[in-house]
């Protein structure tokens, strides 16, 4: 039997555990150049989305508050419509003193006003109250709490800090799809206090819409563009890329200014004697204005990606095809417009995704009826301080984002998408 001598390098070593170091090196040097970027990514992408994850279903402030009152709470039977033990009152008087003293009761009560109007004056006027009350002398705390204030023995009240007492919670997801937690479960909600399914729904029309008129509009200047000359493409395309020069916040009031009764568009209208001055378009604070508005801010970036795709069609295709017969509108249709669908493919998701995602011209040209889901989320966050609504709101936006990125590549194929 031969033996096989072992290959060296150049330093002695073995040339097999020579190459794996070198291998190993190299793949280390890679990964410390783009840690950088990873890091970026990491601390301004995915961990704000994690964080958002998080407080949409978080909700210890009622454990962090109340934790006596949590635990001789658990015991109490909610459907006996009796309120709960005197044990679980004077926990509550106990748990209350330390919560006014580090004045936490406010936002425990904030929170839980959510679920049900009224709990923070409730909790507010408990807490000024709770200041006098001697908690050795005190012979029966539920009477104390009846004198301060008689909601406290409605068993709703008790109902909605026993079903949120726990850490995590289902309530902000609930809420966002127009359900409540109730005696008997979920329910939903009445059909006046129904706002944020019609607001999805509305949403996704809307992008759709506004994706629609970007392709009908786009698809004819992307091919002037691609097939000009040079020069008058690039004189074209600067005046493609103009509105990016100006604010977004500066386009969006010009259209408010534009599309108003007493604007520009229906001074023109009526001067055509199109329409007449008493019955002037109504073309802002609804779903026209957002539609007219985010379509002129979109359109660059639908024609953008196809132009570039266009802009490698061979012009020769279509010659050849004219040549074996084809007329113009033939030689489009079989030849031109298949090599241009990965363009609006491309386009068609940058538009839908921003559109989907928009609030600042909604709010300024929607009005009540052309606002996004995306401005109830900016509200909550902003205004009404309900970040757990808001974050769950962004969760649900998030998936059904997901969602149609999937569907569009199962259906479609994604690797069909091309920017150039």
């Amino acid at each position: 039997m031969s033996n096989t001598e072992t290959v060296l390098a150049s330093d002695g070593s073995s040339l097999k555990q020579s190459l794996a170091r070198s291998l190993r090196r190299q793949k280390i040097r890679a990964l410390l150049l783009i840690a950088p970027l990873l890091l970026f990514v990491l601390l301004t992408f995915i961990a704000p989305i994690v964080d958002m994850l998080f407080r949409s279903v978080e909700n210890s402030i009622v454990q962090e508050t109340l934790p006596t009152t949590v635990v001789e709470l658990a015991s109490w039977d909610a459907e006996s419509g009796n309120p709960p033990s005197e044990a679980v009152f004077e926990a509550l008087a106990r748990d209350l003193k330390v919560a006014v003293a580090s004045k936490s009761h406010t936002r425990l009560g904030s929170r839980l006003n959510y679920e049900q109007t009224g709990v923070s004056s409730l909790f507010r006027q408990t807490g000024r109250q709770i200041k006098k009350l001697d908690l050795e002398a005190t012979p029966s705390f539920k009477d104390a709490f009846e004198k301060m204030n008689k909601r406290w023995l409605e068993p709703e009240v008790w109902t909605v800090l026993q079903a949120f007492s726990g850490k995590y919670t289902d309530g902000y997801f609930l809420a966002a799809a127009d359900l409540t937690r109730g005696a008997d479960g979920i329910e939903v909600v009445p059909e006046d206090e129904k706002i944020y399914f019609k607001l999805f729904l509305r949403t996704l029309q809307m992008s759709m819409t506004i994706t629609i008129m970007c392709i009908l509009l786009g698809y004819p200047i992307a091919f002037l563009l691609a097939t000009l000359p040079l020069r008058s493409s690039n004189m074209l395309m600067i005046l493609v890329l103009l509105p990016f020069w100006t604010s977004l916040l500066v386009r969006t009031s010009a259209w408010k200014v534009l599309l108003q009764q007493q604007g520009v568009i229906n001074d023109f209208l009526v001067w055509a004697h199109i329409v007449a001055d008493d019955n002037r378009l109504e073309l802002i604070n609804n779903v026209t204005g957002t539609v007219i508005a985010m379509t002129h801010i979109l359109l660059p970036f639908m024609i953008l990606p196809l132009f570039s795709v266009m802009k490698t069609i061979p012009p020769t295709y279509m010659r050849a095809a004219k040549s074996m017969g084809a007329n113009d509108f033939t030689a489009f249709r079989r030849v031109y417009f298949p090599q241009s669908i990965p363009g609006i493919g491309a386009g068609s998701i940058l538009v839908f995704i921003l559109s989907i995602g928009y609030y600042i011209t909604p709010e300024i040209v929607g009005g009540t009826k052309g606002v996004f889901i995306s401005n109830r989320i900016a509200y909550h966050i902003s205004s009404s301080l309900n970040w757990g609504l808001g974050a769950a709101l962004g969760a649900i936006l998030l998936v059904v984002v997901l969602a149609l990125y999937w569907m569009y590549d199962k259906f479609v194929g994604i690797d069909n998408v091309k920017l150039g």
